[in-house]
């Protein structure tokens, strides 16, 4: 299907390399929604915006822009039923919809929503449309409530989008296309290698800031010497009542907690806990002899994934790696050396995206000095390479490719649709053709790094998308293309998700609140 687009039918936008931020506080944000549709992306406009401002008007203009955002589409529609003839250029377009929203979700007094994106218009050198802008908005304002409803009654999605969630999720289809154009609730991570959940939520009350504790459990069906058993876990996050500042969180900068969506969370503890099943497994199995493991993060970038996983080895409990848990059903520890090693890879393939890594690990006391502890060594090795074709220990003289890690976590590139609600942009930056795409790039991540993975190893695939053709249906092909991959199915024990035919999948409109994510776990078997 394509696009039945409600863009305007001449959308060619003036060329701008370097956002003006000069001007009235609505003239900055129409400016910045021109970068956007200029193929920008929003969090490379927002801090420019909101840094040139004066703080009394920081507030207002996040959320005009985020709520411009989030409402587009229908805004867009809703202006083709208000207009007698086409408005075919983008800057008159972008100033009325920043005028609608004033008057439809943001509760601006008319006159002044009216007046200042009139006089807007006139600073973006679109003066011969006031007019017109004024005509419009003061339509609107005599019945606010009736265009409103107007507005929020379909969704606000581009239509080639909406099609296919329709195609993908027609049960849950009108939660899950209302529930996009809405905030995301902010939620936090906290370092189980500092101090509890429990003890972080009453740090926050102490700061009058209000929080409830989420738990996710996962299941999922494992394998050792001898029968099936179930691996179980419990994922505890903290979702806040309003978002807050971070350097309002207590001890932020210390590395207590970090913002981390509730679903991305049950990222590191699931390939955590698969590894610690894979060590735990085999009683003799033979390439543990030297007491060392490899992992990997592919596409790891910012890091809170990689950062989730370093907290969980680093932590002095049952979730490290480097006390795999001995118990009656599991192999003796007479049998199974103590992991003393652990080296961590984790690639991307952007510098200015690696640096991110490295600044919020920092934060976090997890750099590699930091990692480095008596009797036992995590070496970590952060590279900037292309997931596609990197080998590991290529270019050393002793490479031989042959496989060498013992679990990957893979945070596959994506359209990005199941986290519109923090990224309003993506609903404009995106096209159709981007899922193809998209899809192509994601096989071959998979296809080049599998080989890589040693046999009774794990893979984990992730996505933040919530289209099938990224997530179900690209573990589908990839089984079938490779005789040595099994799948792990997750266990009726989990309590997120919806079950697919390969893994699940979260959309953003479960109890959690938490944002949509894909979660497919593999295993590398002798084919």
């Amino acid at each position: 299907m394509r696009q039945n687009s409600t863009a305007p039918r001449n959308n060619k936008l003036k060329p701008s390399s370097n956002l003006i931020m000069n001007g009235s506080v609505r003239v900055r944000v129409i400016r910045t929604l021109l970068a956007i549709q200029n193929g920008q992306s929003l969090s490379s406009v927002l801090d420019p915006l909101l840094n040139s401002l004066h703080d009394g008007d920081k507030g207002f203009a996040h959320a005009l822009l985020l709520t411009t955002l989030r409402q587009w589409h229908a805004l867009a529609r809703l202006l083709d039923s208000l207009a007698d003839n086409p408005i075919d250029e983008v800057e008159v377009r972008t100033t009325i919809q920043v005028g609608l929203v004033q008057l439809l979700y943001l509760e601006v007094a008319d006159h002044a929503a009216i007046h200042e994106t009139v006089e807007a218009a006139k600073e973006i050198e679109s003066a011969h449309s006031t007019g017109l802008v004024n005509a419009i908005l003061r339509k609107v304002a005599k019945n606010p409530s009736k265009f409103r409803k107007k507005c929020d009654k379909k969704h606000s999605l581009p239509n080639w989008l909406a099609y296919q969630l329709k195609q993908d999720w027609s049960e849950q289809y009108d939660d899950l296309t209302q529930g996009l154009r809405q905030p995301a609730p902010m939620f936090l991570r906290v370092n189980s290698a500092v101090t509890s959940v429990e003890d972080y939520q009453h740090a926050l009350d102490g700061a009058e800031i209000d929080a409830d504790i989420v738990e996710l459990t996962t299941g999922f069906k494992v394998a050792n010497s001898s029968e099936s058993a179930a691996a179980t876990l419990s994922t505890k996050g903290l979702r806040l009542h309003q978002s807050t500042a971070v350097n309002a969180l207590p001890d932020f900068a210390l590395g207590t907690a970090s913002v981390q969506d509730m679903h991305a969370q049950l990222a590191a503890p699931i390939i955590n806990k698969a590894l610690m099943a894979k060590l735990s497994a085999v009683k003799s199995d033979t390439e543990n002899t030297n007491n060392e493991i490899h992992i990997l993060d592919a596409c790891a970038a910012p890091g809170g994934k990689l950062a989730h996983w370093l907290e969980l080895i680093s932590a002095n409990d049952e979730s490290s790696l480097f006390h795999v848990k001995q118990d009656n059903n599991e192999i003796s520890s007479e049998m199974s050396p103590a992991i003393t090693d652990i080296r961590v890879t984790a690639i991307d393939n952007e510098a200015p995206r690696i640096e991110r890594i490295r600044e919020n690990l920092q934060r976090l006391n997890l750099s590699q000095h930091d990692l480095q502890q008596a009797e036992r060594s995590v070496a970590l090795n952060i590279v900037c390479a292309d997931a596609t074709r990197w080998q590991h220990g290529k270019n050393k003289k002793a490479a031989t490719n042959d496989p060498v890690f013992d679990a990957i976590l893979l945070d596959s590139p994506c359209t990005a649709t199941g986290v519109i609600r923090r990224h309003p942009d993506i609903s404009i930056l995106r096209t159709e053709e981007d899922i193809e795409q998209t899809a192509l790039l994601q096989a071959d991540i998979l296809h080049n790094l599998w080989p890589q993975l040693k046999i009774g190893g794990y893979l984990l695939y992730v996505t933040c998308s919530i289209l099938k053709q990224e997530n179900v249906e690209q573990m589908q092909d990839f089984i079938t293309h490779h005789n040595d991959a099994v799948v792990i199915e997750f266990t009726d024990d989990c309590n997120w998700g919806i079950e697919q035919a390969i893994g699940r999948q979260c959309l953003p409109i479960d109890s959690a609140s938490g944002d949509g994510f894909y979660y497919a776990l593999l295993q590398k078997t002798a084919e």
